[in-house]
């Protein structure tokens, strides 16, 4: 059975630390007003506001740090600062011997799909697909993708729509929702971290990213075996795209369809979830509900 991690209730606390790479120290502490005004108390960490070349600190300091907030039985949460760069540098040496036995949210994207790729296989334990410290800002603070974290933390049930998109391949699938950033999954594709894909709902998204290179990490999800037996697909936003001197001829959405087309499970595209301020909080590793229809999409949670 899944290990749930327990809901946060007021007053808990919140553990926060850049992991990857750097934050600065005002962005942090803004966020942190934003997570205590929601009823929590919070904790920053020593690594953020410092600066180690494009990191926040060295390895050894962001994984002590780490090590520490999954091991604190007083911390009921783990929001991360910001992606970027680092956490695979740490990930084997972690251990997650206290984590096992008293589960606790880890919430974040980007960088951190590494460290949510790797739980979900290794353990099982369900975790936050959200945005971070760094996307609560005076600009999102009311927004409903920011609160859409507060409502998960606090075990809220969701169900999220979206407009159809031209290129959806529309379906109904039920099962647990995996995956993150394209290249951070490419990145841990045949290694223990590798998520099992069999039967689950995939969810990719990316940031700037060379079209060519998007080609090249899909190719490596189908030969690995991501995309065979996939109960459903949902493609978030694909923002920042690059192209080289000489266009590569297919949109990011375009590559990934005609990537899956030899399949038939359904497929949507443009959720949003990803590298934006349209950024929805979802529980990785727990069952969810996929129907994309003539007019919209709509990703539910299912009971817990």
């Amino acid at each position: 059975m899944v290990k749930i991690p327990p809901y946060l209730k007021k007053g808990d606390l919140i553990g926060v630390t850049c992991s990857s790479s750097k934050m600065e120290l005002a962005a942090a502490e803004y966020a942190a007003e934003v997570l205590r005004s929601w009823g929590f108390r919070v904790h920053l960490g020593i690594t953020v506001g410092t600066s180690f070349h494009n990191f926040s600190a060295p390895d050894e300091l962001r994984l002590e740090e780490l090590q520490d907030m999954l091991d604190d039985p007083e911390i009921k949460a783990i929001v991360f600062g910001r992606g970027g760069y680092g956490m695979v540098c740490i990930l084997d040496k972690l251990d997650f011997k206290k984590f096992r036995k008293h589960p606790k949210w880890l919430c974040g994207y980007s960088d951190v799909t590494t460290l949510h790729s790797h739980i979900q296989e290794r353990y099982g334990i369900p975790t936050i697909h959200s945005m971070m410290c760094s996307g609560i800002t005076a600009d999102t603070v009311e927004d409903p993708y920011v609160h859409s974290l507060e409502q998960v933390l606090k075990g809220k049930k969701y169900s999220y729509n979206t407009p159809s998109h031209e290129l959806n391949r529309e379906g109904s699938a039920s099962g647990i929702l995996v995956g993150g950033n394209l290249s951070i999954l490419a990145n841990v594709s045949g290694t223990p971290s590798q998520v099992n894909t069999k039967g689950k709902i995939l969810l990719l998204e990316d940031i700037g990213e060379y079209r060519y290179n998007v080609d090249r990490l899909m190719y490596n999800l189908k030969r690995a075996g991501w995309l065979d037996k996939l109960a459903g697909l949902v493609v978030g936003s694909f923002t920042e795209g690059k192209e080289n001197s000489t266009p590569f001829g297919q949109t990011e959405y375009e590559i990934i369809r005609n990537m899956v087309k030899e399949y038939d499970y359904p497929v949507c595209f443009n959720f949003p979830i990803g590298h934006q301020a349209e950024n929805y909080a979802v529980k990785l590793g727990m069952q969810h509900h996929l129907k994309i229809g003539e007019s919209k999409t709509v990703l539910k949670l299912q009971e817990d």
